[in-house]
């Protein structure tokens, strides 16, 4: 394939900052993970996790070369301490590289979309390729062990039909609602099972953090986590479904720092952006108007918190400003 010598357009450029800044983290949280599994057959797929990490990282920074473009700090050894005592079980290790996986796939396919340098593209496009491959491996895994969190089953239809009346959509205080459709009770499962795993990670980020707003903002997403579970958890009990339930996800009692305090507050904030990503696709596929009601509450609630992250970030001189357009005024000295 002829590569596509042309400037890297904004879209581009913002593909490739952000994919270095999230494989650069990713790279310090798998060398720790590897540094405490005592399972052979997780130890292989961190190992393998770690490896496409690292390729990953090299691509992006030959492509950001070649293109003459100042290379982002991201992050480094100076953010791991991988002699840190162990903080989560095998199970969250597995379910943090299925859930990083599912948010590569989304991120990339919609940096393609908007991609056009040939090589940024075959970056992007076999990045989905190898996110998906790992994706499969991890939830393989999962299932080996017992582990994987299914959908409730629900009960085969024998017809099919059109909806014809209107109440199919409800209200917003929908006091006798329809049952929840096969669409809905996705999208609550699955966000039910992210907030899960983001309240374990950041129940260990804030037992180890060492500024104490640190502590105090990640202590705050553990318990919005633990509401907005109950909150879409409740959803579908009141339709008489099994909440999904996690197991083996343990955090230790440790207090030594495995990762940098900006690590863990940027990777908070970068599960948030993924969290109100999730909940808008979410409300815009849920027919029923209490739900993506319920949706658009939740979402304006972690909206508000990754405001508050983001200015911790710079409070503390943390945030990496991301590329961005000249000012005319000031270059015109208006």
């Amino acid at each position: 394939m002829t590569e596509h010598r042309t400037r890297l357009t904004a879209s581009e450029v913002a593909a490739l900052w952000g994919s270095y800044q999230s494989n650069t983290m990713a790279v310090c949280i798998f060398n720790y993970f590897l540094h405490h599994v005592d399972d052979s057959e997780v130890r292989e797929l961190l190992e393998y996790t770690l490896t496409m990490t690292e390729n990953d990282v090299k691509k992006i920074k030959r492509i950001i070369q070649q293109a003459n473009h100042p290379l982002p700090i991201g992050f480094t050894e100076a953010d791991v301490n991988v002699k840190a005592p162990r903080l989560y079980s095998n199970a969250i290790y597995l379910y943090y590289i299925k859930n990083m996986t599912k948010i590569a796939i989304a991120t990339y396919g919609v940096s393609l979309a908007a991609a056009v340098n040939s090589a940024v593209r075959d970056f992007l496009s076999s990045g989905i390729i190898e996110a998906t491959h790992l994706y499969n491996k991890a939830a393989e895994l999962l299932l080996q062990k017992g582990l994987y969190i299914r959908t409730p089953y629900i009960v085969t239809p024998n017809t099919l039909d059109f909806v014809s009346e209107q109440n199919y959509l409800g209200g917003i205080l929908n006091m006798n609602p329809r049952p929840l459709n096969a669409i809905e009770i996705t999208h609550l499962q699955a966000n039910t099972q992210t907030n899960t795993i983001g309240q374990f990670l950041m129940m260990g980020f804030s037992q180890v953090a060492e500024n104490k707003k640190v502590r105090q903002y990640l202590m705050r997403g553990v318990d919005i986590s633990k509401k907005h579970v109950k909150v879409l958890n409740s959803i579908l009990v009141e339709d008489n479904l099994p909440a999904p339930v996690a197991w083996d996800l343990d955090v230790s009692d440790s207090t030594v720092a495995p990762f940098s305090d900006k690590l863990m507050l940027f990777h908070t904030t970068a599960l948030i952006a993924s969290g109100i990503s999730n909940y808008a696709t979410s409300s815009a596929a849920s027919l029923r108007l209490d739900i993506a009601t319920t949706y658009t509450r939740l979402t304006g609630e972690i909206a508000r918190y990754a405001i508050d992250g983001t200015k911790l970030m710079i409070e503390n001189s943390w945030l990496e400003e991301p590329p961005q357009n000249i000012d005319r005024k000031e270059v015109a000295n208006v």
